[in-house]
């Protein structure tokens, strides 16, 4: 679904049908630690390019609102993680360096080291 930001993102959910009024962001939501959403967070929120970069199945995406000083400079924080090798991804947009090793012509990438 498009964001109020004007990007494709399948975490963002809104229903505006017959009088409704809902906009939420599931990651966010799922996340009990994050500051509640607001529509504004996704004029700054790196998810949608994520996804855009990166359509691995196994690559789990945790959300969290950053306040900066004073309350101002909301962003939001994504942290990645593949579910297949149970390690942290430290580049989202690129991937698993453990997945990629498994397929043909990424190797180049991320190195021989683990072949």
């Amino acid at each position: 679904m498009q964001t109020p930001a004007g990007k494709e993102c399948r975490f963002y959910y809104q229903n505006f049908h017959r009088g409704r009024s809902e906009q939420e962001c599931r990651l966010i939501q799922n996340n009990p630690r994050s500051p509640k959403w607001r529509p504004e967070d996704c004029f700054n929120c790196p998810v949608p390019d994520i996804l855009r970069a990166n359509s691995s199945p196994d690559l789990v995406l945790e959300g969290t609102v950053r306040r900066g000083l004073l309350g101002l400079n909301r962003h939001v924080e994504v942290k990645a993680f593949c579910s297949r090798h149970l390690v942290d991804v430290e580049q989202p947009e690129v991937g698993c360096p453990r997945c990629a090793l498994e397929r043909p012509g990424l190797r180049e990438l991320f190195g021989d080291s683990e072949a």
